[in-house]
């Protein structure tokens, strides 16, 4: 079923599109990809220039599932945080590889799923000529939904910047995969809205969320994570507002009503990581996001020092760490 899913109905008729579904044309190509996916920057690695792109989408509740393949071997970067977009890959074409922080891999091949929060992390793929995906595009503000809804809670950066792969064959998220194409077949134009539509979206994160805490060493299940303090939440948003202030911990402490010593404990059992990581991380994402986005003649130093750094040398080092390329080529993508 994945081989042709998208393509024909459960009676074998071709599942009407609202757009094109065969394009050589790069323009064309953005343009749907950007509405489907979100913006990011494409290049071709082979000999061949002129893609031979197929397109195919509908929609399952406020998910976006997709059909696509460049025809031609691509590099992909540069995904845009803003659009707030997680992306689940599964191949059922050629092969993909998908880079993780640190300068690892992961290949996919057919029936194999790769899962990265865009709007948190980095992301960098690179497809062969014979690539052919099957692609969900989830809102991060569904994915979070979710978890309040089914686990209580929402989890921090120790989900959302983990990626991984899942899946494969004889898995059950495999299955799942498949059924949901069969659902798309049998009723193309009623999943965007009605319940059964709403009632797949909710099977489909539940599950996704299940596989990708378990790759990320998290249970979402456990009683103590529902349990996380209003304090830590109230830390998190105020560090988040203010992260290019480098607000001090006792500031963040008296901001969220509590004492330093019991606002570190909170972090500690309850995100893993004391509250001084989350406001590292904030800055140095506010960083990447300016150095994108910077008007010709920027510099690194000072959008380095907009965000409170002013050694150049250490900060080059963490943020080479942190996302695999100094910042001056962030700058000059």
């Amino acid at each position: 079923m994945l081989r042709e899913a998208l393509l024909f109905d459960a009676r074998g008729r071709a599942i009407q599109q609202h757009h094109k579904v065969f394009s050589r044309d790069w323009d064309e190509i953005g343009d749907w990809s950007r509405r489907v996916y979100m913006p990011y920057a494409v290049s071709p690695t082979g000999r061949a220039a002129q893609p031979r792109s197929t397109m195919h989408s509908a929609m399952v509740g406020r998910i976006t599932v997709t059909r696509f393949a460049y025809g031609i071997p691509v590099h992909i970067r540069d995904w845009s945080q803003d659009a707030g977009n997680a992306v689940v890959l599964t191949t059922i074409g050629g092969n993909a590889r998908h880079r993780l922080d640190g300068g690892g891999a992961v290949e996919t091949g057919f029936g194999e799923s790769f899962v990265v929060d865009c709007s948190r992390t980095d992301y960098l793929v690179d497809f062969d000529p014979d690539h052919l995906q099957l692609n969900l595009t989830i809102p991060h503000a569904v994915l979070e939904q979710v978890c309040q809804d089914w686990f209580g809670f929402v989890p921090g950066d120790a989900l959302w910047r983990h990626k991984c792969g899942l899946g494969g064959k004889g898995s059950s998220w495999l299955a799942l995969m498949d059924y949901v194409m069969r659902c798309i077949a049998e009723a193309p134009d009623r999943l965007a809205s009605d319940r059964i539509g709403r009632h797949l979206e909710q099977t489909i994160c539940v599950h996704l969320l299940n596989e990708w805490a378990g790759n990320a060493g998290l249970d979402l299940s456990d009683p103590r994570n529902a349990l996380a303090p209003r304090v830590v939440r109230m830390a998190e948003s105020y560090m988040a507002e203010r992260a290019a202030e480098l607000p001090a911990m006792t500031e963040v402490a008296r901001a969220a009503g509590t004492s330093l010593r019991a606002l570190s404990e909170a972090f500690r059992r309850f995100r893993g990581y004391p509250p001084s990581q989350f406001l590292r991380e904030q800055r140095l994402q506010g960083v990447r996001r300016d150095l994108q986005a910077a008007a010709p003649g920027a510099s690194v130093a000072d959008i380095a020092a907009a965000w409170g750094y002013i050694n150049k040398g250490d900060f080059a080092r963490v943020y080479r760490m942190r996302f695999g390329e100094t910042p001056s080529r962030t700058l000059r993508r």
